[in-house]
């Protein structure tokens, strides 16, 4: 039976090798890796601007639990590499607002402790300019839905992000029946509706004048009952999302 030190070094070394294998593209489509390694926090995290303990300042404190759902936070992973010390650190997406609106969506580096390292070979790719989105798997394309993308003044922010988790609506609820929470953030709400302005795949119940390939919503992204219910079904937090 393998310790849990084994195991997290098979973990690694699984990672290593995913980190240096180049994403394929079919043809007229993006490249997508078949698999992405991602990371699930069991502990409480502190984050850091550069992989060097303790000479680096915290940039952020993060918790192992989404505040909606309770479900675990879990991350993609950009990077990996080792301290002087010959301690294990990882690069990952992280969710919230970047606060210089110019800049990437944050990205911050975590002690490999507390964690757990996995794959997902899901990915979501939202076109703004088809206003579509594509749902890979394993690096192909598997499904293509028309969607309602965020309108000028509040155009859906474009980037390299994930889902945070999902949400099971009520039926008075507006985007009934779920809503996919992203790490994305609006940049122009700091606040909306009672929340900091996260961007969300939600579907289209209580919402009037939401046509499918049309860009009118605050930001977010409305699906069909069916699509947002397929979506729901399939695409778990952590999963990358890439809008375009």
């Amino acid at each position: 039976m393998m310790t849990s030190t084994q195991r997290r070094t098979l973990g690694l070394a699984t990672l290593a090798a995913l980190l240096l294998v180049p994403a394929a593209g079919q043809a007229g489509q993006p490249k997508i890796a078949k698999k992405t390694p991602v990371v699930t926090l069991q502990s409480l995290k502190s984050v850091y601007a550069e992989p060097v303990f303790p000479s680096t300042p915290v940039i952020n404190n993060l918790s192992d639990q989404r505040p909606l759902t309770l479900v675990l936070t879990k991350m993609p992973i950009i990077a990996h590499t080792k301290d002087a010390g010959g301690r294990d650190w990882l690069q990952v997406r992280l969710p919230g607002r970047e606060m210089h609106r110019k800049k990437p969506p944050p990205t911050g580096w975590i002690t490999v402790d507390g964690t757990k390292v996995s794959t997902t070979p899901w990915h979501v790719v939202v076109s703004i300019a088809t206003r579509s989105v594509h749902v890979y798997r394993d690096g192909r394309r598997l499904k293509t839905f028309k969607v309602v993308v965020g309108k000028t003044s509040t155009p859906t922010p474009r980037g390299d992000f994930f889902i945070e988790e999902g949400i099971r609506l009520s039926r008075k609820h507006v985007g009934y029946p779920y809503a996919l929470a992203t790490s994305s953030r609006s940049r122009v709400f700091k606040e909306f509706m009672g929340g900091p302005g996260q961007i969300a795949f939600h579907g289209i119940v209580n919402i009037p004048g939401s046509k499918m390939g049309t860009a009118t919503s605050n930001g977010c992204i409305r699906m069909t009952t069916k699509a947002i219910m397929w979506m729901a079904m399939h695409i778990k937090a952590g999963t990358p999302l890439t809008v375009r």
